[in-house]
């Protein structure tokens, strides 16, 4: 394969501009350029509005037109910060332990309410798993099917205390969020009467 020729790659930190296929206009500074597959990853302004974040955007160059450098990097990149890989086999050992667990909650036929229960609760206390269809927390409190407040058994404590809250919260919001739905279904379906009379 022949080498880039100018205008054919991409410095790590210019601006460049681009039309997607979809007519979209993309533009961002080059986080990375891969010219085999004619890849490009872009940084651009962050669509949730938050001035602090940054949404990375892959572009396949096969699927854009009119692509523009904005400005070209002149000195050189700075280098990239260093991985520790302790770090990340803990925490894909992590990940992977979780999907397991919820892998295993669907095979036993642990209801939906259940499995979203467990989920509630691991955000806030990592130390859960499942046993059969019971949640078990810290190794001190079961929860057990139709998981509500009064299925969290275990030693009287605050630890019992502090699941029953997060139970509690979790039921609450969930009523909340159901009965939003429910008032949108109510006022969408007021809107069809409404234009089919």
């Amino acid at each position: 394969m022949a080498a880039p020729g100018p205008g054919e790659y991409f410095s790590v930190g210019s601006h460049v501009s681009c039309i997607t296929c979809l007519g979209q206009r993309l533009q961002g500074e080059v986080v990375a350029f891969d010219y085999p597959s004619k890849m490009l990853t872009l940084k651009c302004a962050p669509s949730s509005g938050k001035p602090n974040l940054s949404d990375v955007v892959l572009v396949n160059l096969a699927y854009v037109s009119d692509v523009d450098v904005i400005s070209d990097r002149a000195e050189t990149p700075p280098p990239l910060a260093s991985l520790n890989f302790n770090k990340l086999v803990t925490r894909a050992r992590a990940e992977k332990e979780d999907k397991l667990s919820q892998a295993y909650a669907v095979s036993a036929g642990v209801s939906v309410e259940g499995q979203q229960l467990f989920l509630t609760i691991h955000k806030t206390i990592k130390d859960c798993k499942w046993q059969e269809k019971n949640i078990i927390v810290m190794d001190d409190v079961v929860i057990s099917p139709p998981y509500q407040v009064d299925n969290c058994k275990g030693k009287e404590g605050s630890a019992l205390s502090h699941v029953r809250k997060i139970v509690e919260k979790h039921f609450r919001e969930v009523e909340s969020q159901k009965s939003v739905q429910h008032s949108q279904q109510a006022q969408q379906t007021q809107k069809d009467s409404a234009l089919s009379s």
